[in-house]
């Protein structure tokens, strides 16, 4: 269970009809739409259902999928996983551990030092750039 929870109108009140699909409903953004694709600034990605750190800008990497794309969550206790089984398919889906917002899902085809992909949904992120707190 996450620790942060609004009612489903609450959350249809602050998102986006995009944001709220992908994070609410566990939709997926067309691939390459993301500005947080190019985004190459230091900083921080933040859920953008719930403001919760996700992702440092260090572990951002260009995976060439579409997606915004990381190789390790900013803390253990940032995201959680869980299996997802549809389309036909077993992944593992990426939420985030405060809100429980679908982010995206996560890959052993990554670079070191983790191998792992976390290929995010950039609607469900938010960028706040170095000294910008």
């Amino acid at each position: 269970m996450s620790k942060f929870e609004k009612s489903e109108a609450d959350w249809r009140q602050s998102l986006s009809p995009e944001a709220y699909r992908v994070l609410r409903e566990h939709g997926t953004e067309r691939a390459g739409t993301s500005p947080l694709n190019s985004e190459k600034r230091k900083g921080v990605f933040h859920c953008a259902g719930c403001g919760k750190p996700l992702f440092a800008s260090s572990a951002k990497y260009e995976s060439g999928t579409g997606w915004p794309s990381f190789f390790a969550p900013i803390a253990e206790d940032a995201v959680g996983a869980s299996e997802d089984r549809s389309w036909f398919m077993r992944r593992t889906e990426v939420h985030c551990a405060n809100c429980g917002g679908h982010l995206g899902h996560v890959f052993p085809d990554g670079p070191q030092p983790t191998g792992l992909r976390y290929c995010m949904n950039g609607v469900a992120m938010n960028f706040e750039p170095e000294g910008k707190a």
